[in-house]
């Protein structure tokens, strides 16, 4: 077994990352999942998460949003329909791209205070 793995990271745009690297994390569907040289074959789906790999004594970390991950004992390809190098992040640009949180309950639509009155009475009458 070899002490390192080949990685290809690989968005719609362009080549991101194609590297000799001693570990890979993707962020797969169901969790986490750690790569060492000789890893057993695998296909994921990814989702969004930070990708981290050791290369060369130093871990370099990436953005990525959605794919697949492909695993071989030799090789890790990960086609990513983003993915961006951590220090590349534009925060400005993200920010506004960050959806506006949703409100965990509607407001209730105010009832008139003669409204109210009615339905109560209504309520207590007995036929």
């Amino acid at each position: 077994m070899a002490d390192q793995i080949e990685l290809e990271i690989v968005t719609p745009d362009r080549l991101l990352v194609h590297e000799h690297v001693e570990s890979v994390e993707i962020p797969g569907k169901a969790g986490c999942i750690g790569v060492l040289p000789g890893h057993a074959p695998l296909i994921t789906e990814l989702t969004i998460g930070e990708i981290s790999y050791k290369h060369k004594g130093t871990t370099e970390h990436l953005s990525v949003a959605w794919g697949f991950a492909e695993v071989l004992p030799e090789k890790v390809t990960i086609l990513a329909q983003t993915a961006e190098r951590v220090q590349d992040i534009d925060v400005k640009r993200a920010e506004k791209l960050r959806p506006a949180p949703k409100p965990l309950y509607k407001k209730a639509h105010p009832i008139s205070t003669t409204k109210r009155l009615l339905m109560r009475s209504s309520a207590l009458k007995c036929d």
